[in-house]
């Protein structure tokens, strides 16, 4: 007789929390049975048990009913357990449906998990939006390239885009754009003879650009390339060609720097040679009084002979001092003759 009562009062608990079960999501389970976006209460119950947001799935089968799109709430959930978001997946699939764009619910969350905000590029696709080259936010505000002539420019060009549903998963982004269309730019400029010819026709740029295909391997599709402003900058080619003969100067007077500080090496080596020259013939001098000695020791040399030597000696001397002084005399002379007045 126990064991029943502890049967029923089991069964009593389990009953009462079904009970408590059913009135909870009761409200959501007849708002989408009234939606005609029918979800039974054991899967709102499996939802509860899987931590998936029930209020979430059922809103989001209501809408895509109402727009006579048919997606399982089985996909839903998954969708939602792969931490994506459910209502916005759901509203571009409404988006798309409305704008006449294929968009699957695969490919659709695929590109959410992506990381791409597939509402975003539904809208993009039917209103194509423009980016502006360069992006002013990157801290540059002019795309600048230097024709043949020498002559920079500087351009500001728009792109309009629009988002290609079958490329977002995989395809480059805008930054890829942004810089294929400056590369683009830098291209046609420098190829141009003269930046005269690019500011007559400005659209030549936009026209050789878009002929690139530059929206290849892109989530994009590029409409139009429009050129929104075109400035003269520096000449460049002059400051190059000015820079490169002060360069060249530099070099020359570095060589003409290294010539002179060998040119005074050779002098200074001159000046030792010399030097040593005479340290030769001061040697040399110094030999010949012990030369005299030695003469007069071996009888080579006798005493006649010495003063006879030393007389020419003096001799010498004495005609030198004479020649020295009558330079002297007649230099003054010379100096002297043409003072003003001087006869």
């Amino acid at each position: 007789m126990p064991y029943f009562y502890v049967v029923l009062v089991i069964g009593g608990l389990i009953a009462l929390g079904f009970l408590l079960l059913f009135f909870r999501f009761f409200g959501l389970w007849f708002r989408a049975l009234l939606s005609g976006a029918y979800v039974g209460m054991g899967k709102l119950i499996g939802m509860w048990l899987r931590h998936v947001n029930a209020g979430i799935i059922v809103d989001s089968r209501i809408m895509l009913s109402k727009a006579g799109i048919e997606v399982a709430s089985d996909m839903l959930e998954t969708h939602f357990l792969a931490r994506g978001d459910v209502l916005k997946v759901s509203r571009a699939l409404v988006a798309a449906n409305k704008a006449d764009i294929p968009l699957p619910f695969q490919r659709a969350a695929a590109i959410d998990l992506a990381g791409r905000d597939v509402l975003e590029a539904v809208r993009t696709s039917v209103n194509p939006k423009v980016i502006d080259c360069p992006d002013a936010t990157k801290g540059k505000h002019t795309i600048d390239a230097v024709a043949k002539d020498g002559i920079q420019l500087q351009v500001k060009a728009r792109v309009t885009v629009r988002a290609n549903i079958e490329r977002l998963v995989g395809g480059a982004t805008e930054e890829t754009i942004i810089a294929r269309v400056g590369e683009g730019i830098v291209t046609t400029i420098g190829s141009s003879e003269s930046y005269k010819s690019v500011l007559e026709n400005p659209d030549t740029i936009s026209k050789r650009v878009l002929a690139k295909g530059l929206d290849a391997g892109t989530a994009f599709e590029i409409l139009s390339i429009d050129i929104a402003d075109i400035d003269v900058g520096a000449n460049v080619g002059a400051k190059l060609q000015a820079d490169q003969a002060e360069a060249d100067m530099r070099r020359f007077q570095a060589e003409a720097e290294k010539r002179r500080a060998a040119a005074q090496a050779m002098e200074q080596e001159n000046i030792a040679l010399v030097q040593e020259n005479r340290a030769k013939v001061v040697l040399a001098e110094a030999e010949i009084p012990l030369a005299i000695a030695e003469a007069f020791r071996s009888g080579h040399l006798g005493v006649m002979d010495y003063y006879r030597l030393k007389n020419i000696q003096a001799d010498t001397d004495m005609r030198s001092s004479i020649g020295e002084t009558g330079r002297g005399s007649s230099a003054g002379s010379s100096a002297a003759s043409t003072k003003p007045g001087s006869k």
